[in-house]
């Protein structure tokens, strides 16, 4: 039976106690069950650990470099056994979290205060941008992305699917007339973002095929959110996300246009993780709570109820 761990949990107590006849005393056991044990592990590496002498063990580089990489996988092994013991609710940290600023303001930020009920030790430190970030270089644990995934390491857990609709305010619409083709939008203030990878284009269906519709505006935004108070306040066109816009357009507010033309103008929302062998519990709580909370949000067009209600973590 392999019993790597073990071999490493001696190779660490001779290391530190300094000698084969102190660790085995520590181990209540023999000198002569130590060094068999070492020699074991040397033959199986093909590599000299320790130099054996009558005063002191010394690490060779391949015994320094054994020990380091030997004490960090035991920690974590104990981490991950204290973790399982204690339960998901005990878990605890900082989880950093990226997300557009209308998807958290509207989808993750009010399922805060629920998911504090349940884990209470974790910290979330949340950053509202529709920039892209990179997780390495930002130290972000989660991103929430709107669009098409690059191809990555990362891992991706999919929270559903958004519909981007063309509103505007009924006093826009009074003022500059009804856009009823894709051909008149070249006469609006469409107002549109300034991320290096937008483009000043609209997909927008046109004789029966989704086209890109070059657009211009007065407004170009960093963010969705400037981007649909400036809608409201009747400035121009906009283009934004179903959840988004959906409550201003129950209540009124705004009003959607060339709805068939852009029927087909969904983009998938994913959660992006870094993945690896092991994902840290707090990230994993984090996660196990939000997405499936969050699919009910795309799915329902609003937030959940979000207190109460076991809900099965999504895979």
């Amino acid at each position: 039976m392999d019993n790597r761990a073990g071999e490493m949990q001696v190779f660490l107590r001779v290391v530190e106690a300094g000698s084969f006849s102190e660790a085995a005393r520590q181990l209540l056991t023999t000198p002569s069950t130590v060094s068999k044990l070492i020699g074991r592990i040397e033959d199986r590496l093909g590599v000299r650990l320790v130099e054996r002498s009558t005063r002191r063990l010394s690490l060779t580089d391949e015994g320094r470099l054994y020990y380091e990489r030997s004490s960090a996988l035991l920690a974590e092994l104990n981490d991950i056994e204290r973790e399982l013991a204690q339960g998901a609710g005990h878990a605890s940290g900082t989880v950093r979290v990226n997300v557009s600023v209308a998807f958290g303001v509207h989808g993750l930020v009010p399922l805060l205060p629920a998911f504090w009920e349940a884990h209470p030790n974790i910290i979330v430190d949340v950053s509202l941008s529709d920039e892209i970030v990179d997780l390495y270089l930002d130290r972000t644990d989660i991103a929430f992305r709107v669009g098409v995934l690059p191809d990555s390491n990362l891992m991706a857990r999919k929270i559903g699917s958004a519909s981007r609709r063309i509103v505007a305010a009924p006093a826009y619409l009074e003022k500059h007339g009804v856009p009823l083709t894709v051909e008149d939008l070249d006469g609006h203030n469409c107002l549109g973002f300034n991320f290096r990878r937008a483009a000043p284009v609209w997909p927008v269906r046109q004789h029966g095929h989704i086209v890109d519709r070059l657009v211009r505006g007065s407004l170009l935004a960093n963010n969705g959110e400037t981007v649909r108070q400036m809608a409201l306040q009747g400035v121009g066109l906009a283009r934004l996300a179903d959840f988004h816009v959906d409550p201003d357009l129950a209540a009124g507010r705004l009003v959607e246009v060339l709805a068939d033309p852009a029927t087909a103008d969904f983009e998938e929302v994913h959660a992006l993780y870094l993945g690896g062998q092991r994902v840290p519990q707090r990230v994993r709580a984090f996660l196990d709570f939000m997405v499936p909370r969050l699919q009910a949000f795309m799915a329902n067009g609003r937030a959940p109820a979000s207190a109460g209600g076991s809900v099965s973590p999504a895979r």
